[in-house]
């Protein structure tokens, strides 16, 4: 897993409609109407995001977000998330495997990471679903702040559009390999 992080911080990506995304990033904290009893997907990788929100075309993901989220609280989501699918091999059938699913706060999913061109490219890219006590921690504790990045989302993707790639490559996040202390716990593949 790859991501912009720190000693003490690791950064996220999500897309919102202009009214949730807009006060998120001006006040530093999710608004009232950012539902805290729904699941949540974040994303470390700023090109998968791009490929889910169609570089921030999409209805209801205009507005990117870069949450610097406390590295703790990520490490904590990790340790108590299930796989969103079933893996033969990893869990034992598919019936405890739902019910860890049941009872997590938070899943994984395993896509394939983008390229610039929003391309696959042969190694996976984490998702990181919350939900429950993982959500309400995400948005109330672990926020260190939320950065609109949307006009940057919009230069990256003019430099492609007008052919400039490398002018475009210039100015990605710089994510490299996410250290995570005894690596990723092995219950989520990856």
């Amino acid at each position: 897993m790859r991501a912009v992080h720190t000693a003490e911080t690791v950064t996220v990506h999500q897309a919102y409609a202009p009214g949730i995304g807009l006060p998120a990033a001006r006040d530093g904290r999710f608004p009232e109407q950012w539902k805290r009893d729904r699941m949540t997907w974040i994303k470390p990788s700023f090109l998968w995001m791009m490929y889910r929100s169609g570089w921030a075309t999409k209805e209801g993901q205009e507005t990117v977000l870069a949450v610097e989220i406390d590295r703790a609280g990520f490490e904590w989501a990790l340790e108590h998330a299930c796989l969103a699918h079933y893996e033969r091999g990893l869990h034992p059938d598919r019936a405890t495997w739902q019910r860890l699913l049941k009872r997590s706060p938070a899943r994984v999913q395993w896509d394939p990471e983008r390229d610039l061109h929003l391309r696959p490219l042969p190694y996976r890219s984490l998702q990181l679903g919350l939900t429950g006590e993982a959500a309400r921690r995400y948005a109330d504790e672990w926020v260190v702040s939320i950065t609109d990045v949307t006009p940057l989302v919009r230069r990256i993707h003019g430099h492609l559009r007008d052919g400039e790639a490398e002018a475009a490559r210039r100015l990605l996040p710089d994510e490299r390999p996410y250290p995570m202390a005894g690596g990723l716990p092995a219950h989520l593949g990856g």
